[in-house]
């Protein structure tokens, strides 16, 4: 849930602190010049209709996140924009979409891919303007936000976010897509499988809601498979030790056998996200 809504009036930078400097690796454009430039993203996807789905998806994308105008939820609402493109050109049928956000935070190889892929646009133009910003006399914004941040090449800068060239990041979007349908999507499955399938080993020795059945999946996957003293109170008919025993097994071997395939499958997976 954002804290904030609405079109930021403030400025917006990216950056980290280097000891006790703070250092900025990357500016957003003026608040004044977002709504112009949204129309003008708004316009190039008007006119690329029929054109290739991916590369209008990564253009509406990151060319929102770049944009940054709102207060709140930029990063969300661009890996929306991705589905929401795929989704109007038809590129990925109803109801489905894609879990790209699971890909991009994967692991920390996935985060630095997508961290990559903004610094193609990020990295030159902070070589261009790094010495025209300071951290200077605090002031109000319009929108409540008090910022000590001030830049003061916003004009020089447009045509960066007017014209940007997004080829590595089409690539990046393509890279993350292939890795969503060719692993995130395929380990989904299997665990809605071996969910499934561990469901129906316990409920052949006990009858209950989904809800109660989890909870007892979970906690014996989450105790190596021994029962402990919360599950018997909560399910008195672990003090069967023969029951218990049957439905640990049964668990513990649906589980063992996935394990094993999405280890041979990461070791047979050689896909990079990295740009």
């Amino acid at each position: 849930m954002a804290t904030r809504y609405g079109l930021r009036m403030s400025p917006v930078f990216v950056g980290h602190n280097d000891g006790f400097v703070s250092v900025v690796d990357y500016i957003a454009p003026h608040w004044d010049h977002t709504p112009v430039l949204l129309n003008g993203l708004a316009l190039s996807m008007e006119r690329t209709k029929n054109q290739p789905s991916l590369i209008r998806a990564a253009v509406a994308s990151f060319g929102f996140v770049y944009i940054h105008p709102m207060a709140d939820g930029n990063g969300r609402i661009s890996r929306f924009l991705v589905n929401d493109v795929l989704r109007r050109d038809g590129a990925v049928p109803a109801p489905f979409i894609l879990p790209i956000s699971a890909t991009i935070t994967h692991g920390p190889r996935e985060r630095v891919g997508y961290d990559h892929a903004l610094e193609r646009l990020s990295k030159p133009l902070m070589r261009c303007f790094s010495d025209r910003y300071e951290f200077g006399a605090e002031v109000d914004c319009e929108d409540g936000i008090r910022t000590n941040f001030h830049f003061d090449a916003y004009d020089e800068a447009l045509p960066t976010w007017r014209y940007p060239d997004l080829t590595g990041q089409v690539e990046y979007l393509g890279d993350v897509v292939r890795n969503t349908i060719e692993r995130e999507m395929t380990n989904e499955a299997h665990y809605l499988r071996n969910l499934e399938q561990a469901r129906e080993a316990v409920k052949n020795h006990l009858e209950g809601p989904n809800s109660d059945i989890d909870q007892i999946i979970r906690s014996l996957r989450g105790n190596q498979y021994r029962v402990s003293g919360i599950l018997r109170k909560s399910f008195p008919q672990f003090e069967d030790a023969a029951l218990a025993e049957a439905i640990v097994d049964e668990l513990r071997a649906i589980f063992t056998a996935a394990e094993e395939g999405g280890r041979q499958q990461g070791a047979a997976d050689d896909g990079s996200l990295e740009v």
